[in-house]
């Protein structure tokens, strides 16, 4: 059971940091328009907050700990697809990279909302 876990960490541990990365990559190609700028840094926060929060989690001292983590991994996945959607749709950007982001974003958080809501479940 612990290398599934451990396998399981790892992946999303690249995942969510691959995803940050995309996002920083993604953000020098937006317009260079003054209301684009607050929204980067909002998108930059939360995307890069989703991969630090997993790490933080994957260190967790306890069951209990690694769930609230995961709560807040959840949060911040959630809040960078919406930033995606939000920018996509006050830019009229839609193309293929913000597509690739939001999928992953998308992907993600299904994933880290299942591993929540399970572990809720177990530890009630």
């Amino acid at each position: 059971m612990e290398n599934t876990n451990e396998k399981f960490n790892e992946q999303f541990r690249r995942r969510s940091k691959s995803l940050a990365m995309g996002i920083c990559r993604w953000v020098e190609e937006l317009p260079k328009k003054e209301s684009v700028f607050y929204l980067k840094g909002q998108i930059i926060r939360s995307g890069t907050s989703v991969a630090a929060n997993f790490r933080a989690a994957c260190r967790s001292r306890s069951p209990q700990e690694y769930y609230s983590k995961l709560c807040i991994v959840v949060e911040e996945c959630d809040e960078t697809l919406f930033w995606l959607e939000f920018i996509e749709e006050t830019y009229s950007l839609s193309n293929e990279k913000i597509k690739l982001l939001q999928k992953e974003a998308a992907e993600l958080l299904a994933v880290f909302s299942t591993t929540k809501r399970k572990l809720k479940e177990k530890y009630k």
